[in-house]
């Protein structure tokens, strides 16, 4: 216990394995060893998520391994499906920042190829290079490499991470119709801030602009005290005060949406799930900002579990022609002409293209976000089985929120 307290867990550990082996005073073991132990416990200090930390332990302790080589002759020992990336920052930190590719065996190769027992690396550098790229935790399979990775981003993009995660927690907050001032309150803030052992909402932000706290975790937390504030509220006499207000300009006029016996209050659609005749839809009685309706199969609607009371029944109003927008998820093997042949089947059958937002990934997969105009629910169900017969594109999604 005192070389546990004075020297720490890895002194101590020496020490035992030293007396297994007969030694009782001298404390004698393999400095890899100590080495590895002492950066597991870095991993741990970085890593907030417990269960994370323990995933990452059993990973490095049980995975078989890949025994591969520096140009120099040394050896790596890697996990088994290591990339050229975790060999790049087995050998320092810097190389794995400044990788900008690679040569296995004499041959130019992506810096994602699996490595293989025997395997002679070379890691290829540039100065020029800002940092990694985060596309490379997708295919890092080495604890001390994603470790790495994530401090970078942690540190070299803060202010970026920090306008980021406003704008994730802003965007959450409007999903479900409400405002800041309702729902971000410093004491709940304050919570969240020392369960997390932050000192500041810079810290809050800059974690979850850099992923390492879900806004979704995050949001639970709020709308749990927010429910405890509200959990007496009269909303009987809401549901009144919204029947006596004034007609308003965005009710079924715009909408097409009626709200179960109330004839006048304001209406909006939710943008997180964009709501189409013909949908299943409900209506959540906001603070201040009327009824939001959603699409009963909306992601967020999870989140207003324990706010049923808040629930109200409403549909759609049969005479009102209206135009509503639609996101759609379009997924393909990227060729030429690809976005060329989307946009034809858009304009056959005459929907408007509001915006488009193509990428494509490191295996060719090319994916369009694509915002439409549209009445009802059919002319899209047509729209994205015509979109679904378009050469490469193997996957056709609506987004639920």
């Amino acid at each position: 216990m005192h070389r546990t307290a004075e020297f720490g867990i890895a002194a101590h550990w020496a020490y035992k394995e030293a007396s297994n082996q007969g030694k009782k005073k001298s404390v004698v073991v393999n400095d890899d060893k100590l080495a590895w132990l002492r950066e597991s416990l870095e991993w741990q200090r970085n890593t907030q998520n417990p269960v994370e930390f323990l995933k990452i332990l059993k990973t490095e302790l049980f995975e078989d391994e890949v025994y591969v080589f520096t140009p120099k002759g040394m050896i790596k020992v890697l996990p088994m499906g290591a990339t050229p990336i975790d060999f790049a920052y087995s050998v320092h930190e810097q190389i794995g920042h400044r990788m900008i590719g690679c040569k296995i065996n004499g041959k130019m190769l992506p810096i994602i190829t699996e490595l293989n027992s025997g395997d002679i690396v070379e890691v290829l550098t540039s100065d020029q290079v800002k940092g990694p790229s985060r596309d490379w935790l997708k295919f890092v399979k080495s604890s001390s490499a994603k470790n790495r990775i994530n401090q970078w981003f942690k540190k070299e993009q803060r202010a970026e991470n920090i306008e980021k995660g406003k704008e994730i927690l802003d965007r959450e907050v409007k999903k479900l119709g409400m405002k800041n001032q309702e729902i971000l309150k410093p004491e709940w803030l304050q919570l969240i801030l020392d369960k997390y052992k932050f000192s500041e909402m810079d810290d809050l932000y800059a974690s979850i602009g850099f992923g390492g706290i879900s806004d979704k975790k995050v949001m639970a937390r709020l709308l749990d005290e927010y429910r405890k504030e509200h959990e007496e509220e009269d909303l009987e006499q809401k549901i009144e005060e919204l029947s006596q207000a004034k007609p308003v300009k965005l009710n079924a006029s715009k909408t097409g949406i009626h709200v179960k016996g109330i004839d006048h209050c304001l209406v909006k659609l939710s943008k997180c799930c964009n709501p189409l005749p013909g949908d299943e839809i409900i209506g959540y009685i906001t603070r201040g900002r009327g009824v939001s309706v959603h699409r009963k199969d909306c992601t967020n609607l999870k989140d207003l579990i324990g706010s049923e009371n808040r629930m109200i029944d409403v549909d759609w109003s049969e005479d009102v022609k209206a135009s509503y927008n639609v996101e759609i998820e379009v997924f393909a093997n990227d060729r030429d002409g690809l976005l060329r042949d989307i946009i034809k089947q858009v304009e056959v059958y005459k929907i408007k293209l509001l915006g488009v937002n193509t990428r494509t990934n490191k295996d060719n997969t090319a994916i369009l976000d694509m915002t439409i105009e549209t009445s009802n629910i059919e002319l899209l169900q047509k729209l994205m089985k015509a979109l679904e017969n378009v050469e490469s594109v193997y996957d056709v999604y609506r987004k639920r929120g």
